[in-house]
């Protein structure tokens, strides 16, 4: 399954559970090494000045770690951190209420900034600029502009879509740093750890073999590992090998590639419902019954990731490794048949 697949089936505990997973300092954080090192750097150069750290921006695909890391970030420099996501935030006033409560050198976290009104961003400039904030009262005639003093804070913003962010917000983010897909050795130490806090008995193998049909995303690998932890409890004696981790993602329709029923379905639609494309991402999403921001956010970084898809400016192209996948091949144009 993919994230959101994946994420629907999870239950409260399992939501609960997912937050003791998270690594809570850079030693425990496995993968993106120079990401980490920079911030590394960039923390303790904050700590050594007894100043809060300058603002920073996480971007890259769902899954990868941005969130976790804004958590790491609070904790080194023994802050408080206070979480929000950028739809959340529906007016000026909501704004003003996060930033009067914190703390000096706290951390202000928002998920998917880029989806910050216009109007709130407006707001925020001379609050990450000069720690200050403008608010109005009253309207009218009788309007009137007040100016609050803020304590000296971190703004961490996350976004899987920073080319939707503005620029004048971009660049007040004096530390920009970019979240990769992780290779299947990186999954495979952090899939090993996370069966070691839920006491799974699990052997490289089972964890090799989880951590290559996980999309490069820990996440995901952390909610395989827990649907392969209940088939291998239910239909064998409890421990993770291989051949158990295989047969329970093949439930799962996970194939070997990382490929699930939704990716397959999608290649399917470019191919046999609009010839190979190109196609528009609305239409495909209309096709495969599903949102188009999902389409984009979820599923494609992944196909185009792995080949299986090309983003043209004409619309979305299948790959000859597409029809391959599928067992199809192109006689004509727009008409693929078995092979």
């Amino acid at each position: 399954m993919a994230e959101r697949m994946i994420s629907d089936v999870l239950t409260k505990p399992d939501a609960a559970l997912e937050m003791t997973l998270r690594p809570a300092i850079f030693s425990d954080f496995t993968g993106q090494a120079k990401v980490k090192e920079r911030l590394e750097i960039t923390v303790a150069a904050a700590k050594q000045r007894n100043e809060a750290i300058d603002h920073i921006l996480l971007s890259g695909p769902p899954g990868l770690g941005k969130t976790t890391i804004a958590n790491i970030i609070a904790k080194a420099m023994g802050s408080n951190m206070k979480a929000t996501s950028g739809p959340t935030i529906e007016k000026a006033g909501d704004l003003a209420g996060l930033l009067t409560n914190l703390e000096e050198g706290d951390v202000l976290f928002i998920d998917e900034i880029h989806r910050l009104q216009k109007t709130i961003e407006e707001y925020l400039y001379p609050a990450m600029e000069d720690f200050k904030l403008d608010i109005i009262i009253d309207q009218g005639p009788n309007a009137r502009s007040v100016r609050l003093n803020l304590p000296r804070f971190t703004l961490i913003g996350a976004t899987t879509r920073s080319g939707l962010l503005t620029a004048p917000l971009l660049t007040r983010f004096p530390v920009r740093e970019r979240l990769d897909y992780y290779e299947a050795t990186q999954l495979q130490k952090i899939v090993m750890r996370a069966a070691n806090l839920l006491n799974i008995q699990m052997d490289e193998g089972g964890a090799m073999e989880i951590a290559r049909r996980s999309r490069g995303t820990p996440r995901i690998a952390n909610n395989l590992l827990r649907r392969v932890r209940d088939y291998a409890q239910v239909r064998g004696d409890g421990r993770v090998t291989r051949d158990m981790a295989d047969k329970a993602l093949e439930i799962l329709e996970i194939d070997e590639n990382g490929l699930d029923e939704m990716d397959k379905r999608i290649l399917e639609a470019v191919i046999t419902k609009f010839g190979g494309g190109p196609v528009g991402v609305s239409s495909l999403a209309v096709a495969v019954g599903e949102e188009p921001d999902t389409l984009e956010e979820v599923y494609e970084p992944y196909l185009i990731m792995e080949g299986y898809l090309k983003r043209t400016p004409q619309g979305r192209v299948a790959t000859e490794l597409s029809y391959k996948k599928l067992g199809l091949q192109p006689i004509a144009v727009g008409q693929p048949r078995l092979i």
